[in-house]
């Protein structure tokens, strides 16, 4: 099949300056041409991938080392412990409960599998009522961040009829009595224009066994309709708190309200340049996580009946490592911090003093931590590069540690390792970098390297465990990780040191990355390729077209490249308080437009091997994103290497991927790679005994 490639005369003025945007109509989903082009598309990435020998071989390796059994952190709620469950190759992991972690007689609660023939329905979240017998559990499909959500009476086993629609990251406060559930959700779509669907966020009572269209408006506000409003419930159950946001930016107020009193929200925190998460409280002096003039976070009280803010009492001062999240368990403040971007956890008592250094591994992601301030136990899950999902159960009574649910899964981690090394950038800001590989690798730059960033909202890229990235270094390849700026490995000043005119530092540092992998022998050019999801889409688009020259290949995963016009899809708005805004800013425009991908793309230049990936139904990163870049390269690519697009259907930004679907992904990523790269796949390293 071969295509015409349209382009159109689309000229557009930001401030004096003509910006030409011919793939413009590639931004309409339904047009036929883009329909075509995007069939077109898919099949030259397919005939690519699909005629690659080692394709298979890399497949079933990766399906092997997927296949063992997994569990999320469990949950204690009334006599039961809940979790998700997958044997093995699920499409979508099994929510399970029973009344003891050993006996694995589990009950099965929700089984998403069972909703849809594709795997594509997923369980995103899940509140107990008060006494543990209700579920509020809200399901997308096909990876949208849209969320149908559900009652289940845990007694009986049935669903209420009702089904509450139009819900997006919701969360939910059951009340006392357990009569209904206070939540946010948006306005019928179809009630709004076009591109206002994720405006007017609201808070709504919603009586169980009730319809939706009976739901009580609880609170909005009509003339800010990019607020966001997020209701808790207190501790005590005589309080609803409203934690409201405005877009993704890291900074909300809080509001709140009397429960048994028909009163107006009071504002408690606001017009402050700082993030407050609720943590817990005692009658009324409320508990905050926040860092508020301490970057790196530190744990305040404030008093209702004395919120003015200079009686707030500090707690836990800052530290020197940033905290990533607190959590109350036994009455006490349990605090993850993250020491070089890896996790350690701390014990402290409401008084803010030390009880105990709680013991786990060195470079590991704690991914949850669960428990209520009366429990007298917790359990912490944990990963790391080499090792799956560890969970671990500590009994406050008898201080003692004991390890839940040993998964097992077809990987021996002894002849691996990974290490820490630290390397300087542009500016000459020490940025860390994780390395894992294979022990005694040989420095003679012939070695593989994937170099892994992202580098925004405040976001960071701790250690992370995936059975694909077991296979890469099984056959000699070595997985890079760089902490760049943006993220928040360093507390909020590490996130500002890449905000909006400052954006180029997070390129520059993982430039500085790739050129020290070459500098100390680990790799060549022609050995290294990169890899970033999202924001670290844009981190590849940007890198591929400041130094095409550095790299060897590029995975260019749901990006955003087009840094005029994001702004203009769904929640694309949320992202002006990261990026700017190039048409109502001159000055945002002026850096916007010196770092765009899509605008900096230059006819003859050979850029490197390139897959770009997209997902027909991402409704958080458009397709457009990924067409137009992709459009873009293939007409000015100089030379013979391939610019591919992958288009996934019935698949969104990455929510509640099947299984399936994810190993069909990472075997086109890494069949690319190994193509690319030139490796070979060798089933001898790892073969057991050899």
């Amino acid at each position: 099949m071969t295509l015409n490639i349209r382009k159109d005369a689309i000229v557009e003025n930001f401030f004096g300056v003509d910006v030409a945007d011919p793939y413009r109509w590639l931004e309409d989903e339904d047009l036929p041409d883009t329909k075509n082009w995007t069939e077109y598309q898919n099949e030259k990435t397919r005939e690519l991938l699909d005629g690659q020998l080692q394709r298979k071989r890399i497949k079933n390796r990766i399906i092997e080392l997927n296949d063992y059994v997994k569990y999320s952190t469990p949950k204690k709620v009334g006599d039961y412990y809940y979790f998700f469950k997958n044997d093995g190759l699920q499409n979508q992991p099994v929510y399970c409960r029973g009344k003891s972690l050993v006996d694995e007689n589990f009950e099965v609660v929700l089984n998403p599998n069972q909703l849809n023939s594709e795997g594509t329905a997923a369980i995103t979240e899940i509140a107990f009522n008060q006494d543990g017998t209700m579920i509020a559990y809200a399901i997308s499909y096909n990876g949208s961040d849209w969320q149908d959500v559900r009652i289940k009476n845990l007694e009986t086993g049935a669903d209420y009829p009702e089904v509450l629609k139009w819900c997006k990251f919701s969360s939910f406060a059951w009340s006392e009595d357990s009569t209904g559930f206070f939540y946010n959700r948006y306005p019928d779509p179809s009630t709004m224009g076009p591109t206002e669907d994720s405006y007017y966020n609201r808070v709504y009572w919603h009586r169980v066994n009730t319809s939706q269209e009976e739901d009580k408006l609880i609170y909005e506000e009509s003339n800010r309709k990019e607020r966001l409003f997020y209701p808790i419930g207190s501790d005590d159950n005589k309080y609803l708190i409203l934690n409201v946001n405005n877009g993704t930016e890291p900074i909300n107020e809080i509001y709140y309200k009397c429960l048994d009193e028909s009163n107006s929200f009071v504002p408690l925190i606001e017009k402050i340049n700082a993030y407050f998460t609720y943590l817990g409280n005692d009658n009324s002096i409320f508990y905050f996580e926040t860092n508020e003039n301490a970057p790196k976070g530190k744990i305040i009280s404030i008093d209702l009946s004395k919120p003015e803010r200079k009686n707030w009492k500090e707690i836990l001062p800052e530290g020197m490592d940033p905290i990533s999240f607190t959590k109350i368990v036994n009455d006490k403040f349990v605090v993850c911090t993250m020491h070089n971007a890896s996790h350690k956890l701390k014990i402290y008592g409401k008084n803010g003093s030390l009880i105990s250094d709680f013991p786990l591994p060195d470079f590991i992601t704690i991914s949850e931590v669960t428990g209520k301030s009366t429990s007298s136990e917790m359990l912490v899950g944990y990963v790391s590069f080499l090792q799956s999902m560890q969970i671990v159960k500590y009994d406050f009574d008898t201080q003692s540690l004991s390890n839940v649910f040993v998964m097992k899964d077809d990987f021996s981690t002894e002849r691996y390792e990974t290490k820490q090394i630290f390397y300087t950038s542009k500016d000459g800001t020490k940025i860390p970098m994780f390395l894992t590989f294979k022990k005694g690798i040989e420095l003679n730059q012939e070695n593989p390297v994937l170099l892994y960033g992202y580098g925004g909202y405040n976001i960071s890229i701790t250690p992370s465990f995936s059975p694909a990235l077991k296979m890469w270094i099984e056959q000699g390849g070595i997985y890079a990780v760089a902490n760049i700026r943006g993220g928040a490995e360093y507390g909020e000043e590490w996130h500002q040191a890449a905000l909006f005119e400052k954006r180029q530092n997070s390129y520059d540092d993982f430039i500085s990355a790739a050129e020290w992998l070459i500098r100390e022998n680990y790799t060549k050019s022609e050995k290294l390729a990169i890899m970033g999801r999202s924001n670290g889409g844009l981190l590849v688009g940007v890198c591929i077209t400041q130094r095409p020259d550095l790299f060897g290949a590029a995975l260019c995963l749901v990006p955003v490249t087009d840094m005029l016009r994001f702004h203009r899809f769904t929640v694309g708005r949320f992202w002006t308080t990261e990026f700017g805004n190039a048409e109502e800013n001159e000055n945002d425009f002026k850096f916007l437009y010196k770092y765009s991908p899509l605008h900096n793309v230059k006819e003859g230049v050979e850029y490197p091997p390139t897959l770009i990936s997209t997902a027909d139904t991402d409704d958080r990163v458009v397709p457009m994103h990924a067409k137009k870049f992709g459009a873009t390269l293939q007409e000015a690519q100089c030379g013979d290497n391939p610019i591919l697009l992958r288009v996934e259907k019935n698949a969104g930004h990455g929510l509640g991927k099947p299984l399936s679907k994810q190993i069909e992904e990472d075997t086109d990523l890494y069949t690319f790679l190994f193509k690319e790269l030139k490796i070979n796949f060798l089933e001898s390293k790892y073969k057991k005994g050899i």
